[in-house]
């Protein structure tokens, strides 16, 4: 899958022209691509098109049409573009009562490290969380985690000849098994593999 470059940006004004047409597009796009795990985690897969209309907001809020300020977006946002082998994923845990978010995510410290992704009988593919920055401490964890679910050729290869894809949660505190996927979601999701 190809990385943002500033010339497949589109500018401010045309931004402007054509924004609520492909807010359209990526939030129907973004339905096949958002897999609940459970009642309080959501893995959101990203990918070019995601990427592009979170460059594309921050450019329009923020006012950004320097070279060297959009770059620096483009640095920001483009490693979670997967690359043809990996997934790459936005993981949220989500409690809306503020008061029972701040002592779950108290409880579930490590749960970004207790997702994981199977593709038929193959083994489980665990994340590699957080590349970025640590999002968790002794305390407690983040509500927001980056993942990079690394595919070898065998798993590719066996998703795109119809093996089932399922996930989950296998933390203490929270376990999920989704068997299988939503068949838009493994079709969407095979796209981003080479």
């Amino acid at each position: 899958m190809q990385l943002l470059t500033r010339e497949t940006l589109f500018t401010l004004e045309k931004y402007a022209q054509i924004r609520d047409e492909f807010r359209e597009d990526v939030m129907a796009h973004k339905r096949n691509r958002r897999l609940a795990l459970g009642t309080n985690a959501m893995l959101y897969f990203e990918d070019q098109k995601t990427m592009q209309y979170q460059v594309q907001e921050m450019l329009r809020i923020e006012k950004i049409f320097e070279a060297d300020a959009i770059q620096e977006e483009l640095d920001a946002y483009n490693p979670l573009i997967p690359d043809g082998s990996n997934w790459k994923a936005t993981f949220m845990v989500e409690f809306p009562d503020v008061d029972e978010r701040r002592a779950m995510l108290g409880r579930l410290i490590g749960i970004e490290n207790n997702v994981w992704i199977q593709i038929g009988d193959l083994p489980l593919i665990r994340p590699i969380a957080d590349e970025d920055l640590e999002r968790s401490d002794e305390d407690k964890t983040s509500a927001v985690h980056f993942l990079r679910f690394e595919l070898s050729a065998e798993q590719v290869d066996a998703l795109k000849n119809g093996a089932e894809l399922a996930a989950g949660i296998d933390h203490d505190v929270y376990q999920v098994e989704i068997r299988p996927v939503a068949e838009n979601i493994r079709r969407s999701l095979i796209n981003d593999l080479d």
